[in-house]
């Protein structure tokens, strides 16, 4: 929890930021919730624990970012490029992955409850303990193969795929 100087610092340093046309990295700011970034460039950024809540994020990619504990809740991350990512514990309720990009993504513990999959690639990805509803589950099984390499665990286990 910031202090009331301290949000007041992030505000002023954010203006001075946005005056001389800089703009901060991804990392010093905590929440981008209700942004566009169509065609952003996350790759290989530590961002755990980020929300992106209701942002539209169509085609972006984070290949290799670390998105523990990060909030999509929301979030059109339609054909966006997933793909080596750690999502442990994220939130992606409601969520558009539509023909989004997960080869080896590790999804441990995330609630996906009502999350879109149509056409999502799932090859490698890790499901443990993902909350998911059940027509999803077997949408997701008609394409999962795959193991993880990071966790080594088998896709179609880790959905319990019949």
């Amino acid at each position: 929890m910031l202090t009331r100087l301290q949000r007041l610092v992030c505000i002023l340093v954010l203006t001075l930021f946005c005056f001389w046309g800089f703009t901060p990295p991804a990392q010093a700011v905590v929440s981008y919730e209700k942004a566009s970034f169509i065609k952003a460039d996350f790759s290989g950024q530590d961002l755990h624990g980020i929300s992106f809540d209701h942002s539209n994020m169509q085609l972006s990619t984070f290949k290799g970012s670390d998105l523990n504990n990060g909030s999509f809740f929301a979030a059109n991350l339609t054909a966006a490029d997933l793909s080596d990512t750690d999502m442990t514990r994220v939130t992606l309720d409601t969520a558009r992955l539509s023909k989004a990009n997960l080869t080896n993504a590790v999804l441990v513990g995330a609630f996906a409850t009502n999350t879109k999959f149509d056409g999502a690639i799932v090859d490698g990805a890790d499901f443990t303990d993902v909350l998911l509803r059940r027509d999803i589950q077997l949408l997701l099984c008609k394409t999962a193969q795959g193991t993880n390499p990071k966790t080594g665990r088998e896709t179609r286990v880790t959905l319990d795929c019949p």
